[in-house]
């Protein structure tokens, strides 16, 4: 049986909060909508104090931007781009296009085929996401969408070096130093000085998530990656201090960050409990990791791993991290979750910095249906067919036409009708259903 021994905030509460947020997305997109350029400018300056003669950044201001970043900090940037790209590769490899001759005279394909252009939104604010930019740019780069353009808000009133030198280093091909909803909006509706774009990507905070959920369908996404979310499953073989250090790593993400953990060890739970709160006396980042803690943080004790896989199913969160005596049974038998980690030696922070895995995962309990961003969600899968003989387009169309006066499609029938008429040689009545041979 599942016991508590901590709770995060009620769900009425975060109903009540998404709902404000769905109706400000909800009116800075159709101000963006109706007024382009001018409403960009006023939101920009509202937002985040930054109103440029461009948004647009030339490729003077790139090098400027790339010039004030280290040496060691670029040549780190490039190993991580690495990574994800060379793991993007052997992704794409798995993307096979495909063409089969299902009987005689009839063939059937496909064709992956990559989107035309992707806007990939990289998150700034109080932490500046270099990373989001690896697992955007660099993976559609590999799935060689012709136009990348990637955006990021302003820090310290200007474009974000490591940002802007990640995006460049990664083959964006435009990009704008714009925040939040009108950056989203501005990629998606376009304006005046945007050309709109097929798809957008990227994770960000809950105003970015909802603004890509209201323009679904209009433009294509990735998935729904609003604030990030980890689950820490772990039995009695760790201690406190790495389940602490693992759940608050996550939780300085943001005040609406939830970090749970799930044990069948109740004493690893209560040491856990004090783990955190000494931490959060030493964090750095205490501020924001208490608060998300407090409102969004929960220890869970189970009778099983069983119960484990269960519970952690129900919650499908963004990144699960499983250090058990087997962690290969959560591999198994876990289907919702984002990104899994498995073992002590791996750790979340790996996956969103470094290790190659794409870190823009799905959150909300998307992990339900869907995976995360990946090669394959920048390539669209398009069918196509041939008939090659007579008998074969004969063959299929009396059959076609039976079919389709079945559901009442006059019209279709008729389609199939005159096939049959032209290559199989048989008189059919017009609209009407081609009677079985010899019946």
């Amino acid at each position: 049986m599942v016991k508590f021994l901590k709770q995060g905030i009620e769900q009425s509460a975060v109903d009540e909060a998404d709902a404000e947020v769905r109706t400000l997305v909800e009116g800075i997109l159709a101000d963006v909508e109706t007024r382009g350029d001018t409403a960009l400018r006023e939101l920009s300056q509202k937002f985040d104090d930054w109103n440029p003669a461009d948004f647009r950044l030339t490729e003077t201001e790139i090098e400027a931007a790339m010039s004030r970043v280290s040496r060691q900090d670029l040549e780190d940037v490039k190993y991580a781009q690495k990574q994800v790209r060379e793991f993007a590769e052997r992704q794409k490899a798995c993307l096979l296009d495909l063409e089969v001759e299902t009987m005689p005279g009839v063939v059937l394909g496909h064709k992956n085929i990559p989107v035309n252009s992707v806007g990939c939104y990289v998150p700034g604010g109080k932490y500046p996401m270099v990373a989001s930019a690896h697992m955007s740019v660099v993976t559609a780069k590999v799935a060689e969408v012709p136009r990348i353009i990637a955006a990021a808000p302003p820090h310290d009133g200007g474009p974000h070096p490591a940002i802007v030198a990640a995006m460049h280093l990664g083959g964006a091909d435009e990009i704008l130093v714009l925040g939040g909803i009108q950056a989203v909006a501005a990629m998606a509706l376009g304006s005046e000085s945007v050309a709109p774009v097929d798809m957008l990507v990227g994770p960000g905070n809950m105003y970015v998530a909802e603004a890509k959920r209201q323009l679904y369908g209009r433009v294509g996404i990735d998935l729904f990656a609003g604030p990030t979310e980890t689950l820490i499953i772990a039995d009695e073989t760790v201690d406190g201090e790495i389940c602490a250090i693992d759940l608050l790593g996550q939780a300085e993400h943001g005040p609406t960050s939830p970090a749970v953990l799930l044990t069948t060890s109740e004493a690893l739970a209560q040491d856990t409990l004090r783990e955190v709160e000494r931490q959060l006396d030493i964090l750095p980042t205490a501020e924001i990791a208490r608060t998300s803690w407090a409102d969004y943080g929960a220890i869970c004790v189970c009778d099983s791993d069983e119960e484990m896989v269960s519970e952690a199913d129900k919650l499908a969160f963004e990144h699960v991290q499983v250090m058990t005596r087997d962690p290969e049974y959560f591999l198994q038998n876990m289907t919702n979750y984002g990104a899994m980690f498995l073992g002590p030696r791996t750790n979340v922070s790996y996956g969103d910095k470094v290790i190659g895995t794409n870190h823009t995962l799905p959150t909300k309990r998307a992990g339900r249906y869907t995976g995360g961003l990946w090669v394959g969600k920048f390539i669209k899968t398009h069918t196509y067919q041939r008939v090659l003989s007579d008998q074969a387009s004969a063959e299929l169309g009396e059959i076609c036409s039976r079919l389709c006066m079945l559901e009442g499609f006059a019209g279709h029938a008729e389609q199939a009708n005159v096939r049959v008429r032209r290559y199989g040689g048989r008189n059919v009545e017009p609209y009407s259903a081609v009677q079985p041979r010899g019946g």
